[in-house]
């Protein structure tokens, strides 16, 4: 890979006719790149495609290519690639459809606006996995029909399609009105009864670990009840009597479902497995009475559910605060406090239910200011990036808590270029600072510079236009590719030095 040549193809200052050389001499990597700009002409992204085609699917994607650009016969996968962007000829989708490489079928099966006359191919066509593809994505009228087909893997694709019709959802959830399925990725393969070995280390095996057939097809019926139990659009008065199933994934499945009657969530609360009572804490759809039983919950999991539930009362999430590591994220209901919530947020005794609080950043001023005040020093890290904070009061978090608000402050909006700098001259550098401040848009060249020395902050200093010119040249020659590509990529650097090193084709 030529990492000077794949930076100047991101350069987004690089004069069009330089673009037009690059194209003229790019390989895959260079292509790749160049693909991504946002200036690049359509006459432009044609004569790219004709130097390396296999970036063709890419543009069409980009929405660079059109139609009458593409050949479906010598490029097939550039032209499914504008069928499934809803561009493309119309007879593209019937000559694809008759593609002997199953794998192009499938494509096209998954592809949106089929022609039904293509639609009934592809619902009839040999391989399964054709028709399965189909089954999960088609919005047409065959899907009832492909709900009703003999391959298990079909049911299972039609289970999870969304616009398959309720009652039909019903049907596959319950089995009830639907003929028996006929055969399975397992009995197609192996003699039955077969258990595949959850531990199997046949080589080029591709069953599913612990698919299993007696001539019942169990594992693949489970795994469309599951696909029916997970689609939102399956009624929950057929999904609700799966809550007691003896299969834990069954279980699962429906603990995120809004649709559950009460009795419902209280089964799958009480549940053993703590996966399913951890997406039960965190589906708004249960009540208080049960939010507050699940507080109490032993494991963690369950309990850090409960606290990303956007209706958890205030006063269950304070008493989650202290026991769940929830990260720098803002909490939904923390997000939806109203002005009267915020102030009884911000009064909490509890050190942790204020920094919770602190990672909101459309805060009130005097809110905001009380948390930058805070004499715990996880509140002030929280609330450190919030904009408004003025500089007194960001140097001020400084000097009482150092180190720990250091990358806070670094990430300030409001930062200014000398106090930039001045975090820069902590000793020792703090890495994560200094990548936050080489990213940060008030840094100044001198703070750029600093942020070189470190080795995550470097890559990120050596693409801002803000370095000297000079600089920039020097980084060309870098040890480390991230970079010399950066640096190539970087506005800054002196159109002289861009010819010089784009080879001519």
């Amino acid at each position: 890979m030529d990492h000077v040549l794949c930076g100047l193809a991101a350069n987004t200052a690089l004069p069009r006719a330089f673009v037009d050389r690059l194209i003229a001499v790019a390989d895959a990597d260079v292509a790749w790149r160049l693909a991504d700009r946002a200036d690049l002409g359509h006459a432009q992204a044609v004569a790219l495609f004709a130097r390396v085609p296999e970036c063709g699917v890419q543009l069409a994607y980009g929405g660079r290519l059109t139609a009458a650009d593409v050949d479906p016969v010598a490029r097939p996968d550039v032209a499914l690639a504008l069928l499934d962007e809803g561009g493309g000829s119309p007879h593209w989708a019937s000559l694809l459809a008759a593609d002997p490489d199953p794998a192009r079928r499938e494509k096209l099966a998954a592809c949106p606006g089929l022609p039904a006359d293509v639609v009934e191919i592809l619902a009839a066509d040999p391989e399964v996995c054709v028709v399965a593809e189909l089954a999960l994505w088609t919005t047409s009228e065959v899907i009832g029909g492909l709900a009703r087909h003999p391959h298990a893997d079909v049911r299972r694709s039609a289970a999870a399609n969304d616009a398959t019709p309720p009652d039909v959802l019903a049907a596959l959830v319950t089995g009830r009105g639907l003929p028996p399925v006929l055969r399975c990725v397992v009995c197609e393969q192996e003699a039955t009864p077969f258990v595949h070995d959850r531990q199997c280390a046949r080589p080029g095996c591709v069953l599913p670990s612990g698919a299993s057939c007696d001539g019942s097809h169990e594992s693949a019926v489970h795994d469309i009840r599951q696909a029916a139990l997970q689609n939102p659009a399956t009624p929950a008065e057929a999904a609700a009597g799966f809550a007691d199933h003896p299969s834990m994934l069954l279980r699962w499945a429906l603990a995120a479902r809004p649709d559950l009657p009460a009795a419902a969530y209280r089964k799958l609360a009480a549940d053993p497995a703590p996966g399913v009572r951890a997406d039960v804490a965190a589906n708004p759809a249960i009540d208080d009475a049960l939010m507050s039983a699940l507080a109490a919950d032993r494991d963690p999991d369950v309990r850090r559910g409960l606290a990303h539930n956007p209706r958890v009362p205030l006063d269950v999430l304070a008493r989650l605060a202290e026991s769940v590591r929830i990260g720098a994220t803002l909490l939904p209901r923390i997000a939806a406090a109203t002005p009267a919530e915020v102030l009884r947020l911000v009064r909490s005794p509890i050190p942790a239910v204020r920094m919770l609080l602190a990672r909101r950043r459309d805060l009130p001023p005097q809110v905001r200011d009380r948390l930058a005040d805070d004499p715990d020093a996880k509140v002030v890290r929280s609330v450190a990036s919030h904009p408004g904070l003025t500089e007194a009061r960001l140097r001020a978090m400084l000097d009482r808590h150092g180190v720990q608000v250091l990358a806070g402050v670094a990430v300030n909006p409001d930062a200014s270029p000398e106090l930039l700098e001045h975090l820069t001259r902590h000793d020792p550098p703090v890495p994560k600072a200094l990548r936050e401040i080489a990213r940060h848009p008030n840094a100044s060249p001198g703070a750029l510079l600093a942020c070189l020395k470190g080795s995550q902050a470097r890559p990120i200093a050596a693409g801002r236009a803000e370095l000297p010119p000079a600089v920039v040249v020097e980084l060309l020659d870098d040890a480390d590719p991230r970079v010399v590509e950066e640096a190539a990529a970087n506005p800054s650097l002196p159109r002289a030095v861009i010819e010089d090193l784009i080879p001519r084709g």
